[in-house]
């Protein structure tokens, strides 16, 4: 299976961006053996989730985790039978046990808008300035720089009350301000991107 991940190890966070997600940490489910694997399309000027998408095929992955998943990247991996669970959080090695013991849904269709990244249309409200998936695919369009704030717990659909969210991964304050500190610095760098990005296009 493969998980999407700020960094390349199993105690790394889930990324809840699919096509723009910085690493891809693919893992053998029965003996947690991985290996990690950096995101070429994480700097596609466009077709990131696709080009993801085809990334993860080619692993030959069954299962995809990740936050959230786009209609483009979706259609690509269910054509080639690839399952997809999203509303994943936590670390890499905590969002495969919630796989494994059935605590996330498995997606019947994209849960964002094309380009969206991380942004309004986020099922579950996630607070529409999502940067790090946003940027539109990268096509220099306005409305897809959405800047879309990724959550620390990204947006996740909740259609079984059953199963108890808050005790599956207690978190102390000193975790969430650590994870708050990355998200803020890589809310840093993508604004960078985006800066650049709008210096590119005046001078083009």
């Amino acid at each position: 299976m493969c998980v999407t991940a700020t960094t390349g190890d199993l105690n790394a966070q889930v990324d809840p961006r699919f096509g723009r997600c910085q690493y891809f940490v693919f893992i053998d489910s029965d003996t947690m053996a991985f290996e990690a694997m950096a995101n070429k399309a994480i700097a596609a000027p466009g077709g990131a989730g696709i080009q993801a998408a085809q990334t993860v095929v080619n692993k030959g992955a069954n299962v995809l985790i990740s936050g959230n998943i786009g209609p483009n990247a979706f259609q690509v991996l269910s054509t080639a039978d690839v399952k997809i669970a999203t509303g994943a959080y936590g670390t890499v090695k905590e969002a495969v046990e919630m796989y494994k013991g059935g605590k996330l849904n498995e997606a019947g269709g994209s849960t964002v808008a094309a380009h969206a990244g991380m942004g309004a249309t986020a099922p579950g409200g996630g607070f529409g300035m999502g940067m790090g998936g946003g940027r539109g695919g990268g096509r220099g369009r306005g409305v897809g720089m959405g800047l879309g704030m990724q959550q620390p717990m990204p947006s996740q659909p909740q259609p079984q009350p059953q199963v108890p969210q808050a005790p599956i991964t207690p978190r102390t304050k000193e975790e969430e301000i650590e994870e708050l500190s990355n998200m803020a610095n890589r809310l840093a760098n993508d604004l960078e991107e985006v800066k650049k990005r709008i210096e590119e296009l005046k001078r083009g």
